[in-house]
């Protein structure tokens, strides 16, 4: 894989002003079942693309595999772990919580800190003089993750971000075990929490998916993929929060779908029915118009009934109007699957 190459997307939304296309957003789009089979995609499937957020299940895999029951961990537990939160008081509470299972506190996180993205995302604004740690970072559940495991693997603490740290080599082995790239042949970057992050070609991202949703246990994590499945489908609320895509998708999936956003336009699902996998980017890192290519690839896919399609209006952008309320536009969706 050359991984300077610049990917080959293709249109997959436009927004239109008076019917006429105006703003076009290119991204790819990969459906992969748990053979590592391609059914269906748009775009550049093959060229390596950054996962941020999408990896997380991948990054807690160590730990459940190997102390979830060491640490007492619940399903609740495990979807925290998972997160790109929303900073609320259960996802604070719960992080809080977990790193006191190893005298660990706020300040060994060091994933740094920012406004909840609870405020931004449902259009409010915090209270005069509020203050945040990084326990509202929303990917604190992440970092309190990779510090347990450093504390069952005997690890010390400090520098477990370091690529050479025994947290981060367990995590780059779960990430080349699921996604079937070798560990020398990742494409390593770093995450904006500062963690080591891997790009993967989106077919890659799609069949590891799809691994989660298996009944048998894994060769290698035993039953550790579908419990952080499961976990994540059962409490989506703790995998993002109020108002975001994440728990508007799991929900439309009523049990059937988990699914994880990334950072930067990227969105990974998979339905346990079907053992199938979806990955997808937008190249600009917009999120609205990656959720109307998404929600259009889950409609042509059939994966859509009218239950579904209701809990997932609030990921389509609204038609477009100007400051006097006249209509002048719409986003849309313009990808085509096609059979691989």
């Amino acid at each position: 894989m050359n991984s300077s190459a610049l990917p080959r997307h293709v249109p997959i939304t436009v927004a239109y002003r008076g019917g006429h296309p105006e703003n076009i957003h290119h991204g790819s789009l990969a459906v992969v079942d748990a053979k590592g089979q391609l059914l269906a995609s748009v775009g550049d499937v093959e060229s390596p693309l950054f996962t941020r957020s999408s990896l997380k299940p991948f990054q807690a895999m160590p730990l459940i595999a190997q102390a979830a029951d060491r640490y007492e961990l619940s399903d609740a537990d495990v979807a925290l772990l998972c997160a790109s939160h929303n900073g609320e008081p259960m996802h604070v509470e719960r992080a809080a919580a977990l790193l006191a299972k190893i005298g660990a506190g706020e300040s060994n996180l060091a994933c740094g800190s920012h406004v909840p993205f609870f405020f931004s995302t449902n259009g409010i604004t915090p209270e005069p003089g509020a203050r945040f740690n990084r326990l509202h970072h929303n990917c604190s559940g992440k970092h309190t993750g990779m510090l347990l495991l450093a504390h069952a693997l005997g690890a010390p603490q400090g520098g477990y971000l370091d690529s050479h740290h025994a947290v981060q080599q367990e995590i780059a082995r779960s990430v080349s075990h699921f996604a079937g790239v070798p560990v020398g042949q990742l494409v390593r970057g770093t995450d904006g929490c500062s963690a080591p992050n891997y790009a993967l070609p989106l077919r890659s991202l799609a069949h590891a998916f799809a691994r989660l949703t298996l009944e048998e246990p894994d060769p290698v994590y035993d039953k550790a993929p579908l419990r952080i499945a499961r976990a994540m489908s059962h409490h989506p609320e703790l995998v993002s929060g109020q108002g975001r895509n994440d728990l508007a998708l799991m929900r439309a999936g009523r049990g059937d779908w988990v699914s994880k956003v990334g950072a930067d336009g990227v969105q990974a699902l998979a339905s346990f029915s079907r053992g199938i996998g979806i990955a997808a980017k937008v190249s600009d890192g917009q999120l609205a118009p990656l959720m109307v290519a998404f929600v259009s690839a889950l409609d042509q896919l059939d994966w859509l009934d009218a239950e579904s399609r209701s809990a997932l209006v609030s990921l389509i952008p609204p038609p477009l109007k100007n400051a006097a309320g006249i209509e002048v536009g719409e986003m849309r969706a313009v990808l085509e699957l096609r059979g691989a």
